[in-house]
């Protein structure tokens, strides 16, 4: 009879800690995963902020204007260019 309880133990002993194992495995994976999507959210939330920066600098009138002189060339009606050439 106490060979059957120690039998019935030890069985029991095992499936515990191959459970544990699992349970184990399954955290550090689970670990990776949540860091991997905690760094790309904090990427989102950088460029989200610089998109915010952006838009506040061209919501500005004389800001714009002056992004589009300077990228296309762009001018008033009553305004005279000079482009320079390298």
């Amino acid at each position: 009879m106490k060979v059957a309880i120690v039998i019935i133990l030890i069985i029991a002993s095992v499936a515990a800690w191959t459970q544990i194992y699992f349970i184990l495995k399954e955290r550090g994976e689970l670990k990776i995963k949540f860091e991997a999507i905690s760094a790309k959210a904090n990427s989102l939330i950088e460029e989200n902020r610089k998109v915010k920066s952006e838009i506040e600098y061209f919501s500005v009138p004389e800001n714009l204007e002056k992004e589009l002189k300077s990228k296309y060339n762009y001018r008033q009606p009553d305004e005279k260019m000079i482009i320079v050439v390298p």
